[in-house]
């Protein structure tokens, strides 16, 4: 293979389920590696044996990406071809990969992409929500109060909300989504490229229950996807009715903040407004 340089790092995707979806160059990539660092040394000789490539491994994950960089930078400077695999997808997309390609691009190493499988943009592509314009929130935080903080950070944007999350969280996300985003259009994929791969949409309300039904149906990989805030209500909604949205939210625990954005979003009017109004009813008070 003329063009595969020595002394280069070659950050290369890998399929996020059947692995029909390697691509040849990405093979060929992998085949002609004298080091190929993983994320799982164990899962990627799965791969690996299927290919039939028998190249050196080293493991690059979290919590040793950092001292990994001089294992990697002492392998580019002695001319070899080192491969960066996640366990699946592109490197670096809610996987490890950053520091190392920053490091190496900051001293003028050659990083070179061998694009290919994305759970990402496998998703948006069939997903039937808008595309135009996304944005990636990739996994969130463990803590429901840290969920629902990140939620209400972007429920207002016109723009399809794109996150990943796991079969241990899926329950606990859908139901933060339905407190911060209400009746949102949702589309939720799991197990893409896999046997039983599932694209389910409605309302968090409406998947939450589908799973409760089929317990199947929390089983694997998620993405799940949130249409663009609609466009808001006209101002004029009645105060009690404001009132009681927001004793609702904050009797189940949602914060100040995050119930003022869920009222500006459904009733209208100013963000800042609603804020005062949420506070004076968790302090025991009433706005007028």
């Amino acid at each position: 293979m003329n063009s595969f340089s020595k002394g280069a790092l070659y950050v290369v995707a890998t399929p996020i389920g059947n692995l029909d979806d390697l691509s040849r160059r990405a093979m060929d990539t992998l085949a002609q590696a004298d080091l190929i660092a993983a994320e799982d040394t164990r899962h990627s000789v799965r791969l690996l044996d299927h290919i039939g490539v028998r190249v050196p491994l080293v493991s690059l994950h979290e919590h040793n990406e950092t001292s990994r960089i001089e294992r990697i930078r002492q392998a580019l400077d002695d001319g070899q071809r080192v491969a960066l695999i996640s366990d699946a997808g592109t490197p670096l997309i809610s996987d490890p990969g950053y520091r190392l390609v920053q490091a190496l691009r900051e001293a003028d190493y050659t990083v070179i992409p061998i694009p290919g499988p994305s759970a990402l943009i496998t998703a948006l592509s069939a997903a039937g929500l808008p595309t135009e314009r996304f944005l990636f929130e990739g996994f969130l935080p463990a803590k429901s109060s840290g969920r629902r903080q990140r939620l209400s950070d972007v429920v207002e944007l016109p723009v399809t909300i794109v996150l990943y999350e796991s079969p241990h969280r899926i329950r606990q996300l859908l139901e933060d989504i339905e407190i911060v985003f209400g009746e949102r259009h949702l589309v939720v994929a799991r197990e893409l490229t896999k046997t039983f791969e599932t694209f389910l949409q409605g309302t968090a309300s409406t998947l939450l229950a589908r799973m409760m039904d089929d317990p199947d149906q929390m089983r694997g990989e998620f993405v799940v996807m949130m249409a663009p805030a609609p466009e808001k209500a006209p101002a004029d909604s009645g105060q009690i009715d404001g009132d009681q949205l927001l004793s609702s939210l904050l009797e189940e625990g949602v914060g100040v903040k995050q119930s003022a954005s869920v009222a500006t979003r459904i009733l209208g009017g100013r963000k800042s407004d609603w804020y005062q109004r949420a506070q004076a009813i968790k302090d025991g008070g009433f706005c007028n």
